[in-house]
């Protein structure tokens, strides 16, 4: 009676093409389940953030816009109705979780650009800062400068937080922007102060701002995440 089994070369030559096979796919799934992530984190925040608006809109009685808020009112009314974990101040002193280069001395900078061809310009980053309960980071731009006879409020957040990479714009940081009337829109979207695309979500823009104009394209174009430089 015979027994048919696989010679040991057999199972040898099985088991590195399974191997080759694993580390040719394993990376790009890997690579997908990240962006999958991001891109689900991405919209949840959107959503409490939203929700944290029309919250502070119904106690104050009037929408929450650069017409009614004052220099950095608005931490505090959103860390009211966020599940907090840790308040990192402004941006601009030590101990801030993202420090601003140009008004702490020594500090580095935490972001890159989405090209990651050089760090971001933290300018935008730091009129409030706290950490979420599920590690998302808020950044808020509130100091009322003036850009083109307006004033405005971004708010940034970080979906996986400042302590995970890739920490780039476009990347895992994301910016809004709230308008005169208190809508809450992605930034890039037409209208918006960072909306040209060839500068502020561009693959070969130097700009320190590139990739703060990513948002819209995020939550619109369906691949987007399947293909960050």
């Amino acid at each position: 009676m015979k027994i048919k089994a696989f010679t040991l070369a057999e199972v040898i030559i099985t088991l590195g093409i399974i191997g080759v096979v694993a580390a040719l796919t394993l990376p790009a799934l890997i690579a997908n389940k990240q962006a999958k992530e991001l891109e689900v984190s991405l919209k949840k925040n959107l959503s409490v953030i939203q929700q944290a608006l029309i919250r502070i809109a119904l106690e104050d009685g009037e929408p929450v816009s650069p017409l009614n808020l004052g220099n950095r009112e608005l931490k505090p009314k959103l860390m009211k109705y966020m599940n907090v974990l840790k308040d990192c101040g402004l941006g601009t002193e030590f101990g801030s979780c993202v420090p601003n280069p140009t008004s702490v001395q020594d500090a580095s900078a935490t972001y890159k650009t989405y090209n990651k061809s050089r760090d971001v310009s933290t300018n935008s980053l730091d009129d409030g800062q706290f950490i979420l309960t599920d590690g998302s980071m808020i950044i808020l731009e509130n100091n009322h400068y003036l850009f083109d006879g307006r004033y405005r409020i971004y708010i940034s957040v970080d979906v996986n937080g400042f302590q995970r990479r890739p920490n780039a714009w476009g990347h895992d940081l994301f910016t809004f922007e709230i308008n005169d009337d208190g809508k809450l829109i992605p930034m890039g979207t037409e209208g918006t102060y960072f909306s040209d695309e060839n500068v502020y979500c561009s693959k070969s823009s130097l700009a320190a701002e590139n990739g703060i104009g990513c948002t819209y394209k995020a939550l619109s174009d369906p691949n987007y995440f399947k293909n960050l430089p």
